[in-house]
């Protein structure tokens, strides 16, 4: 079992899973968000390649236009 938190919330996997697949798995809007990893900004391209680990913080912010 994996524990991590995700926007300040406690959630568990038994599988291994990338940002990618969680972004996925709640039916994120990739173009309109910023993922924040353990307290850096994490590129896109990595989020294919970044595995979920134990304790492990994630942050998603979206982005949101105005006038």
């Amino acid at each position: 079992m994996i524990n991590f938190f995700l926007n300040g919330q406690k959630y568990t996997t038994e599988n291994t899973i990338t940002l990618s697949d969680l972004l996925k798995y709640f039916n994120c809007n990739t173009e309109l968000l910023v993922v924040e990893y353990n307290n850096f900004i994490c590129p896109k391209k990595l989020w294919n390649s970044i595995k979920i680990t134990e304790n492990n913080n994630i942050e998603i912010i979206s982005i949101v236009g105005g006038g």
